[in-house]
């Protein structure tokens, strides 16, 4: 076949309808061969086409009648110098850094490794890998999106919902069969409406880029579930599909994000640029490595072995040219191409070590900030890594995961002591963390449970992780959870009653707290892992969501539908801007922080380490306006009451003008009960471990002119 000198300004593979560019970047190569295979099943490539043209640091050549379907990959010539940080091996088939498809998945085998396996890294291994390596597939990128377009929902009008794609539909019953655990399931009309039902308006995807299940797992007959893992930036992992044709991969993962986008549902992936699949110097040559190894990652002095601030093995060289464009190119990629609304980070805190220590004004997050369609994406990041923790430090328009949120409101609930001062600072946006900035509440994402963890339930019942089913020591130690008298599940009606009214009292703080919450999948119906704590390797029913819901699983699921609705209905708690001073009596400031007294907190009450219970009183302003019917419109001024003691506390409601009252409008203590009215200065029974939440009313000219009519025929 022939092959045309080509261009270099698109890395990757991409067909124009009669045949197909590919250029692939290598700054230490002396050659690069293009690999073309027949088919998935093929020991040996049918072609091999050395791309003789180079500019710059990119090899590059065009291949006549290559079309979309063609499968392929690059060997890439050089020294395998491993002390230089050089490992190229011509004998190892690489997969494209660029890739739109995935036309093989990897199939282990001892040929995949650059050395000879058993022996150190710096040995030389000839065994060719073609027969076991992935393969890429050339695709074409056509799609019809119609009207598509994105739906920008506010920072304070989201709710955020992770979930796994194949975990939260595998076990659905009105998933049709042959879509469960797909693309096409996800999208499919029982979930839309499911999510619809919580009024969240954007999915965060666990990650879906193709990734690779790790061997020792394998051999122990587990998995990569999680997916953080991973080895194409730009092709969706096949897995997740209802189709094993590389090109209809591309377009079901398309055609879900159109039908999430006709439902008003945003799209965010889980993203993990901060390491690869290939591991430390003993993983295996499949792409990276093979292909300019000291350009994409970070390397020690002793340039054989990896710096590994990831916990995973290497770290990606975000300092070098090439490297940050791939990353900046796969998220352009995906929000053009894909149509995706943003992106949570994995360890970001990675992507801002410039070149060690994290910085603010790091090269990556320049460049995102500057970048037309970057910069208007859903940015979020998960503020640590391995070596250090930077909550708070993330420059604008980041927002970030706060783990200290997750924390507090887990020891508060717990009953530990001396939590309130942070716990209240946290329920009000995290300004301590933010403010310093310029930034807002909104940049906080709330959550009280994640993939990497306890679900919500499982919180509320176990004080130990439970995780044997791992073959392994893994998951964090230290969960603040509590189970409430017996480890796991019980006979006993009222430690399940409080630990149901427990995970009320989370998902409450959650939905009422400054900031943008975001839920984990299933735990609005209290589901469970069993007390695994880091299910990242369990692709069964231990992370799979369970839809035969109980009598009480559907019981908090209409909760939290009554939840979800009064923070929609409420600015109060949606406020883009942080309160202002609120610890004295004056009443014009916008929040007030009552003892059950009713009295404004002083510094003595909140210094005592046993306070667990506080009102919290957002005085929004009297709206003067009417309805039509001639009634007020109702203000919004809510008063939060919070007890995480054990003891059951009359609270005084505080005074209100003439004419106004307080309705009960949710009490997790009673989930099942209507709302109840109460006159200014009566006495809520506050019971213990709980979350009521009161609604300032007006009484409506009907209602005061029945009671003066009553009056009236008295006197």
């Amino acid at each position: 076949m022939k092959v045309w000198p080509g261009s270099a300004e698109r890395l990757g593979a991409h067909c124009d309808g009669t045949g197909t560019n590919f250029a692939v970047f290598s700054q230490h190569a002396t050659g690069v061969d293009v690999c073309l295979f027949d088919a998935p099943e093929a020991r040996h490539e049918s072609q091999k086409l050395p791309l003789k043209h180079r500019t710059g640091h990119v090899w590059h050549g065009y291949v006549p009648d290559v079309r979309p379907g063609q499968l392929y990959g690059f060997r890439v010539h050089g020294p395998y110098e491993p002390a230089n940080g050089l490992r190229f091996n011509k004998h190892k088939i690489l997969f494209d850094p660029y890739a739109r498809a995935v036309g093989r998945d990897l199939k282990w085998n001892n040929s995949l490794f650059g050395y000879r396996l058993g022996e150190p890294d710096d040995t030389f291994d000839t065994r060719d890998s073609a027969a076991h390596a992935p393969l890429a597939a050339v695709v074409n990128e056509s799609f019809f999106w119609g009207d598509d377009e994105p739906l920008r929902t506010p920072w304070n009008k989201t709710l955020i919902y992770e979930l796994h794609v194949k975990g939260y539909t595998q076990l659905h019953p009105k998933v049709p069969e042959g879509k469960r655990g797909t693309y096409a399931g996800l999208a499919s009309s029982p979930v839309i409406k499911h999510l619809q039902s919580l009024g969240v308006t954007a999915i965060e995807l666990l990650p879906i880029q193709y990734f690779v299940r790790d061997d020792f797992l394998l051999k122990r007959s587990l998995t990569n579930f999680w997916g953080y893992n991973t080895l194409g930036f730009f092709a969706p992992d096949p897995a997740y599909a209802s189709t094993t044709v590389p090109q209809e991969v591309v377009r079901e993962f398309k055609r879900m994000v159109r039908t999430f986008h006709q439902n008003g549902i945003e799209v965010i992936l889980d993203v993990v640029y901060n390491h690869t699949s290939e591991g430390n110097e003993n993983g295996p040559t499949i792409s990276f490595r093979g292909i300019d190894n000291s350009s994409y990652y970070r390397l020690m002095e002793n340039r054989r072995y990896y710096e590994n601030m990831t916990g995973c093995g290497n770290s990606w060289n975000i300092g070098h040219p090439y490297a940050l464009q791939l990353v900046l190119d796969s998220m352009r990629y995906w929000v053009r191409e894909m149509h995706v609304d943003g992106f949570r980070f994995d360890l970001a805190s990675v992507l801002g070590r410039d070149p060690f220590d994290f910085i603010a004004h790091a090269a990556f997050f320049k460049a995102v900030q500057q970048d037309e369609v970057l910069s208007r994406v859903k940015l979020i990041a998960e503020p640590w890594d391995c070596v250090g923790y930077h909550v708070g430090a993330y420059p604008s328009p980041w927002r970030e995961w706060n783990g200290k949120y997750r924390d507090v409101s887990r020891k508060f609930w717990k009953g530990d002591e001396g939590q309130l001062p942070e716990f209240t600072r946290r329920l009000c946006g995290s300004e301590d963390l933010f403010a310093h900035n310029g930034r807002s509440p909104v940049c906080s994402i709330n959550f009280v449970t994640a993939h990497d963890g306890y679900t919500l339930l499982d919180w509320a019942t176990y004080e130990k992780r439970h995780n044997a089913a791992n073959h392994e020591v893994s998951g964090e130690e230290h969960n603040n959870s509590a189970n409430h008298g017996v480890e796991g599940p019980t006979d006993d009606p009222n430690i399940n009653h409080l630990r149901q009214r427990q995970c009320r009292n989370m998902l409450t703080t959650l939905f009422l707290s400054q900031g943008v919450p975001m839920l984990l999948g299933g735990d609005e119906f209290a589901r469970t892992q069993q007390g695994n704590n880091n299910a990242y390797c369990q692709d069964n029913e231990i992370s799979w969501v369970n839809w035969n819901l109980t009598a009480d699983q559907k019981e908090l699921l209409g909760f939290v539908k009554k939840l979800s609705e009064l923070w929609r209905a409420h600015p109060a708690f949606q406020r883009t801007t942080f309160f202002r001073e609120p610890m004295h009596e004056d009443l014009t400031h916008d929040i007030h922080w009552l003892t059950p007294a009713s009295k404004p907190m002083t510094e003595q009450d909140w210094q005592a380490g046993y306070a667990k219970c506080v009102g919290v009183l957002f005085n929004g302003p009297m709206n003067d306006e009417v309805t039509a019917q001639g009634d007020p419109i109702v203000d919004d001024s809510m008063l939060v009451l919070l007890n995480a003691s054990e003891l059951n506390l009359a609270f005084l409601l505080p005074e209100l003008e003439p004419h106004e009252y307080w309705e009960c409008v949710l009490d997790t203590y009673h989930p099942k009960r209507t709302s109840r009215n109460f006159k200014p200065g009566a006495t809520y029974q506050l019971a213990n471990r709980s979350v009521v939440v009161l609604i300032r009313r007006v009484e409506t000219l009907q209602s005061i002119r029945k009671k003066a009519a009553r009056l009236l025929r008295r006197g």
